[in-house]
């Protein structure tokens, strides 16, 4: 999967959100049924492991999306090269003990046969599902990488400050077009953002609702607070739903990428599109997240089933 990781303290699949820079699709063809034979109980392993990871704290989604290194699962690796410190991850990403928890169910169930991208893949659809949106049917057979890479974490992944052109080419640099990218973004409709990530939109912008900027400032001050959070959904907070097209139409996006979306760019009307018809942001969202847990690793990525998501065999 990519990366539903975020300036937000909150995860579906790594419990986000996430977000991921999830699972490898090795040389062969995923299937949904991969596992049909292996390990027929591997989904009702990981629904479960989400589902009590959502009841103990419902934000457990990821704020921001960002475009994958390619899907190997290697934000999951602790070290020195870890992607967990990365700029854009550090004190951001987390849940990485609920995907813990269900690896080491599935291990239990199924020993050294599930990767740890696989279990990202799965828990970020049931995440999703769980806080009221939409399923769909992963495509699985995914290894894990053997290493991380936190340079190419702190290159790849836009910034909060990002405009809608660089949105776009790092999306389309991993293949994934304007539409993709602004449907990923919709994953801003849960999940939270420290005060240091947007206070500077929420004092100096001007395409911004003059409510919602007083109302973000009660939590945000101009210095101090860097740590305070506010939902990237004013509305719908914890809720999977299409409020965040919503809020954009109404200039409440709170990050300055948010916003971007909606700014008199080309995917203005994209964005009323998905705030008037949550049917076609729901779709549209199951085939941008299916399109990018089928990116490839890097050519020469030596791969594996990790025993555990923290470390290489």
């Amino acid at each position: 999967m990519a990366s539903f990781t975020s300036r937000s303290t909150t995860l579906i699949a790594l419990a986000v959100v996430l977000a991921v820079l999830g699972g490898a699709a090795a040389q062969q063809q995923l299937s949904a049924t991969f596992y049909a034979k292996s390990c027929p109980n591997l989904a009702s392993i990981v629904r479960r492991g989400m589902a009590a990871a959502v009841q103990k704290e419902r934000r457990m989604r990821d704020g921001r999306v960002h475009p994958p290194h390619g899907c190997d699962g290697s934000i999951l690796l602790d070290g020195t090269n870890s992607e967990k410190a990365a700029g854009p991850n550090a004190n951001s990403v987390r849940g990485y003990e609920v995907i813990d928890a269900i690896k080491t169910q599935v291990e239990a169930s199924c020993r050294a046969t599930v990767s740890c991208s696989d279990i990202l893949a799965l828990a970020a659809r049931d995440g999703v599902n769980l806080l009221g949106g939409p399923t769909w049917n992963v495509p699985l057979g995914r290894k894990d990488s053997r290493t991380a890479s936190q340079s190419a974490a702190n290159s790849n992944l836009p910034g909060p400050g990002s405009s809608l052109a660089t949105l776009k080419t790092m999306f389309s640099n991993k293949g994934l077009n304007a539409r993709d990218m602004t449907a990923l973004s919709g994953a801003h409709t849960i999940g939270r953002s420290q005060c240091q990530f947007f206070r500077n939109r929420i004092y100096n912008e001007r395409n911004i609702n003059a409510t919602f900027a007083r109302l973000r400032q009660q939590t945000c001050p101009r210095s101090g607070g860097n740590g305070n959070l506010a939902p990237f959904d004013v509305t719908t907070a914890d809720t999977f739903d299409n409020a965040y097209y919503k809020n954009l139409v109404q200039r409440r996006g709170l990050l300055h990428s948010d916003q971007e979306l909606f700014n008199g760019g080309s995917q203005d009307a994209l964005v009323k599109q998905y705030g008037t018809n949550p049917g076609q942001f729901n779709a549209d969202f199951i085939t941008a997240m299916i399109k990018m847990g089928n990116l490839k690793p890097a050519v020469g990525t030596r791969t594996e089933v990790r025993r555990n998501c923290r470390r290489p065999n």
